[in-house]
């Protein structure tokens, strides 16, 4: 029966060698031990079935990259050096520094920012770096004369291959959405007279969620933000929800304004209205009543008698009660990329104007590298499925409930006091500890589950893994997750900013630009220029003491 209370281990290949072990990406040292679960405090630690002592060692050789593949990536490293987006040596391995110089490559040239290059994508980027090899007149000529300089070379292969004056993607897709939902795009473009490239820069137009619980995107399209036109009627316009199924998307339409996941919930590919209870594809019309007899006229006496009592006059509405709109931060980043790339890329320390949209830029940054390290430890973990590792990250995110509920009201000190209680009684190795948040934390951002993920960013800075602090402050920064509360942010921000960096640490220049715009969100943008020292009087006492004691007779 011990199972019913116990998570079973999320194993890692266990390493029992060497003082020197390997280490797995983002510094843990995890390899030899097991990802455990945790419930009611009690822990498995397969780790403790092994054999003492070990006789043989197995090896587990990883697979080589092809040279054509390393001859490819590198080929990529040295077009995103070559066009200003300098990851670093070209060794041909697209590491950490080379998926942040794509993600800026992808919000330059208004692609969805993934960090990971499509065929188009890499196509039109080494392209444009053999046309710039090569020169000539019409490429002198197009440095010199685009506002972009070199990099009008990039914009002008991609009008070449997408076709010019055209938005339409390879593959009847655009901005790396699926057909299915590319094509709704283009149907709300073509009838509102505007480019789909423009409908897409708009916030709040493309608007992504897992609001079927099935572990892959759902599509909301909000034509709210065309304003009054054909797809808008005073406060009501098409909102066009589309529900992932095993066979593709279920398309789900509605009347709403100014659309967001929370108003609506699905079941497979079926979704209604979670504040109206209204289902899709439904005719607003009820059957009209049957016409009840004329009414016998009252009695002036039957008239007086139900009129109601005289009253005082109030024309002050009671305030509505509202119950606070869970953010989703997928959507949050959806939107935040879509303006990244309006604005023609990342904002960076001199150019920095909207801090709110530079913090978001950095959290939806600091959120990919999240997924990607977590994605990295649960593809060594053997046994178990995703969903059971998602299952049992929630019970983990229901641990910390009470750690996590106290971000928005208490400074970072007292939280952590309150997470390193948590770790001594969780009655895991840090290590193991470690790998557990990791895996969870990524799993949290990639379900969207805000207690799973921020619950595992506490336990990571509890255990001394500074870095980590930076999620908890976009959290608070963003009120996602938790409170909007810009002066907590603060304390999280700061130690994250001098700790050994996780998220992008070939960008040293991230530090400069989080503190400077969380300065800004409190209002203290003039903290971040260091005060001058105080001017003093100059002293020759001392000076002139010396010259006459030289200038003495002997």
């Amino acid at each position: 029966m011990k199972h019913k209370f116990v998570l079973a281990g999320l194993a890692l290949a266990v390493a029992t060698g060497g003082p020197a072990g390997s280490a797995l990406a983002g510094g843990s040292d995890i390899v030899g031990g097991v990802i455990g679960g945790i419930i009611g405090g009690a822990i498995v630690n397969e780790a403790n079935r092994q054999p003492r002592t070990v006789t043989k060692r197995t090896y587990y050789k990883k697979p080589t990259m092809s040279s054509a593949q390393r001859e490819a990536n590198r080929e990529v490293q040295v077009s995103l050096n070559h066009f200003g987006w300098n990851v670093g040596t070209p060794d041909g391995v697209l590491g950490r520094n080379s998926r942040a110089g794509i993600s800026q490559y992808q919000a330059f040239m208004d692609f969805p920012i993934t960090g990971k290059l499509t065929d188009l994508e890499r196509t039109i980027l080494t392209t444009s770096y053999q046309k710039a090899s090569l020169g000539g007149a019409a490429v002198t000529q197009t440095i010199s004369t685009h506002p972009q300089g070199m990099r009008g070379l990039l914009l002008q292969t991609r009008e070449q291959m997408l076709g010019t004056g055209k938005s339409t993607y390879a593959g009847n897709s655009i901005g790396g959405l699926p057909p299915q939902i590319s094509e709704a795009v283009f149907e709300i473009a073509r009838s509102s007279n505007v480019e789909p490239q423009q409908l897409m820069a708009r916030s709040g137009f493309v608007q992504l969620a897992d609001l079927n619980n099935d572990g892959r995107t759902d599509y909301l399209l909000d034509t709210s933000v065309l304003g009054p036109g054909f797809w808008c009627n005073d406060k009501s316009c098409a909102v066009r929800v589309f529900a992932s199924t095993p066979s593709g998307f279920s398309r789900n339409d509605f009347q709403a304004y100014n659309a967001t996941p929370a108003m609506f919930t699905c079941q497979a590919g079926a979704c209604q209205r979670a504040d109206t209870g209204a289902q899709s594809n439904a005719p607003v019309t009820a059957a009209a009543p049957a016409p009840a007899p004329a009414p016998a006229a009252p009695s002036f006496a039957t008239q007086m008698a139900s009129q109601p009592a005289p009253a005082m006059p109030s024309f002050v509405a009671p305030a509505p009660v509202t119950e606070p709109v869970p953010v989703s931060l997928a959507s949050f980043c959806a939107k935040t990329s879509l303006v990244t790339s309006s604005n023609g890329g990342f904002a960076t320390e001199a150019s920095l104007t909207d801090p709110g949209q530079a913090l978001g830029e950095q959290f939806c940054l600091a959120r990919g590298y999240a997924l990607d390290e977590g994605a990295e430890l649960e593809a060594n973990i053997g046994g178990f499925t995703p969903e059971q590792i998602a299952a049992q990250c929630r019970d983990f995110g229901a641990l910390l409930s009470e750690q996590v509920a106290a971000v928005g009201t208490t400074p970072r000190d007292a939280t952590l006091a309150k997470v390193k209680s948590f770790i001594d009684g969780s009655g895991m190795s840090p290590a193991q500890l470690s790998g557990t948040a990791k895996v969870c934390l990524s799993v949290g951002y990639r379900t969207d589950d805000m207690e799973v993920a921020l619950g595992s960013a506490l336990v990571l800075g509890g255990l001394g893994e500074g870095a980590y602090d930076e999620l908890v402050g976009h959290h608070l920064m963003q009120g996602i997750g938790t409170a909007e509360r810009a002066d907590l942010a603060m304390g999280w921000y700061e130690n994250a900013l001098s700790a050994q960096p996780v998220f992008a640490p070939a960008q040293p220049e991230r530090s400069g630009l989080i503190r400077k715009a969380a300065l800004m969100m409190n209002g203290r943008a003039d903290a971040a220029t260091a005060p001058k020292p105080a001017m003093a009087l100059p002293s020759f006492a001392a000076k002139a003491a010396e010259l006459v004691e030289t200038a003495a007779p002997q």
